[in-house]
């Protein structure tokens, strides 16, 4: 589940950053941010697979919920991180003129 989560937010801002113009906004990093994500959890998924074989496919109901729940805070987390990039490079230059004030 944590891979399907970080995989489709990969997926999602990569296509983000492909369609936009704005390049400012940095979508490619978030990209980045998500897709080394889902690096992680694939090694992360084979690893386990290797120690306990079959049993890595049928996990219960509640590793489900706790994956989806590890996984959706991966992705605010990375969100997190990339908005707080965009705001202290300030692409637009709209805080500046706030601050300037």
């Amino acid at each position: 589940m944590l891979l399907l989560v970080a995989s489709c937010a990969a997926v999602i801002s990569t296509i983000l950053w492909y369609c936009t113009e704005d390049r400012g906004m940095r979508l490619g990093t978030l990209a980045l941010i998500y897709w080394g994500a889902s690096l992680m959890w694939f090694v992360d998924a084979v690893v386990e697979y290797l120690e306990t074989g079959a049993e890595y496919f049928t996990p219960s109901a509640g590793d489900m919920l706790n994956d989806l729940f590890l996984g959706l805070s991966v992705v605010v987390l990375g969100l997190i991180i990339w908005l707080v990039m965009v705001l202290l490079k300030d692409p637009k230059g709209k805080i500046r003129k706030i601050l300037d004030k």
